[in-house]
């Protein structure tokens, strides 16, 4: 229950743990958000860490002069791309075998076969535009992985979606993230962030009870 309330604490206060660690870490910062953002699009069992709300943040941060804005993007784009790119070649392992995993802490079942009917529905699309959803972010490649996408098409919207997703919530943080209403409300606005990107999700859990169970 501690380890979940810290969590929930970072998440929320994102702008005060980040700012923190770019004062301790210095140019490590850049490793550091590179791993976060590599393992949070490369690993199915990690979709909890923070996304959007940790781009839009960093953004803010190196307008203050924290951090180089150019010199972030790049580190932050190669890890998105990076990431997509594990999660991909996993996913063209592992199969479809996949789909007969049990539910459990560490792996999201629902999640998957959502991410699978919007892949099956959208196409290579799903790429670029589960990039801004959490959970498909995180699926949407393992699921190209498993469908056998091929590789070239699955690099030309992979790079579209990295670079579009990064370069979007990033600049965001960095033109508007220290306007002065912003910068007294940042929590909220980090919160607002969260729950946007859920809507999608939260219409998609509402059109399947609407369908019934055997939709």
């Amino acid at each position: 229950m501690e380890y979940l309330t810290y969590f929930i604490d970072i998440i929320l206060h994102l702008d005060k743990h980040l700012a923190m660690l770019v004062q301790q870490y210095g140019a490590w910062i850049y490793v550091i958000l590179f791993v976060i953002i590599f393992s949070e699009t490369g690993f199915v069992v990690t979709p909890f860490l923070p996304g959007d709300s940790l781009l839009f943040v960093a953004g803010a941060l190196a307008a203050l002069g924290g951090m180089e804005i150019g010199l972030l993007m790049i580190v932050l784009m190669a890890a998105a791309i990076l990431g997509n790119m594990v999660n991909y070649q996993i996913g063209r392992y592992l199969g479809p075998k996949v789909f007969h995993w049990e539910q459990s802490r560490f792996f999201n079942k629902a999640a998957l076969d959502k991410t699978h009917a919007f892949y099956e529905k959208h196409g290579g699309k799903t790429l670029i535009i589960s990039r801004f959803l959490p959970l498909f972010r995180t699926f949407a490649p393992f699921v190209a992985g498993i469908g056998a996408m091929t590789y070239a098409r699955f690099t030309f919207f992979n790079l579209i979606g990295g670079v579009s997703w990064v370069g979007a919530l990033t600049l965001a943080g960095y033109w508007f993230g220290n306007l002065p209403w912003i910068q007294k409300n940042l929590t909220l606005v980090i919160l607002a962030i969260i729950v946007i990107s859920l809507i999608p999700l939260f219409i998609g859990w509402l059109q399947h009870r609407k369908a019934g169970p055997g939709a």
